[in-house]
């Protein structure tokens, strides 16, 4: 584990926790993160990554899934051995798209999961928005996630009051904000112009009575849509 100095940073940026076992990648990482990110420690196996944690209580934890040390379950090891850890919310940052690593990170607590395709810029946008409390996915691995727990796309139940205010569009552009998808992304997802998109996120937070994104996600998670 490599010690940083651990004052609050400074002009908002959120600070984070770096664990990758590749000394290499997390330089570059460290390089490429802008000013509203602020690396405090760094950490190359489960053992320091859990040690890491709970020393600095970082906002953000960016984890790597593939991990050496620990009893062999890498990221969601790391996550597990810190739930006793407050504020702290982990995005996996990792090589990896196959499916069983993208579930069981989440399953373990892991608030997104972005693959090391994502350049600087949208990798500081993604640690800003978990610490913010969003879901962040890159946009193909959030099917693995709708059919982990049972959200398939379509298969929105029709039974709750609040969901049957939505049309089916407004159903759709809400399962993917809530999942953390920029209004681009929908856009380029449903086939839509960004000014629909923002069209029909207005009607859904009208309807459901939610002042923001936040909210959205908070919601659709505590009914087991993401």
């Amino acid at each position: 584990m490599t010690e940083h100095d651990v004052s609050p940073a400074t002009g908002g940026a959120v600070d984070v926790v770096l664990v990758d076992d590749h000394h290499l990648f997390r330089t570059g990482v460290r390089a490429s993160l802008d000013e509203r990110v602020n690396v405090v420690g760094e950490a190359a196996s489960v053992d320091e990554a859990v040690a890491a944690v709970h020393l600095l209580h970082p906002p953000v934890v960016l984890l790597d899934v593939h991990l050496p040390g620990g009893e062999g379950g890498g990221g969601a090891e790391v996550i597990r051995a810190c739930a006793d850890v407050p504020g702290t919310r982990f995005l996996a940052l990792s090589v990896s798209d196959a499916a069983e690593d993208v579930v069981a990170v989440i399953r373990a607590g892991a608030r997104g999961y972005v693959t090391k395709a994502i350049d600087g810029p949208g990798l500081s946008d993604a640690v800003r928005r978990v610490a913010d409390g969003d879901a962040v996915f890159s946009p193909r691995l959030a099917g693995f996630v709708l059919d982990a727990f049972g959200a398939a796309a379509g298969d929105v139940a029709t039974g709750d009051d609040e969901l049957d205010r939505l049309s089916a569009r407004e159903r759709e552009v809400m399962r993917l904000i809530a999942r953390g998808f920029t209004y681009r992304e929908v856009a380029s997802e449903l086939f839509i112009s960004i000014k629909t998109v923002e069209t029909h996120v207005s009607a859904v937070l009208r309807k459901l009575q939610l002042s923001s994104r936040h909210e959205l996600t908070r919601w659709a998670a505590a009914r087991r849509l993401l």
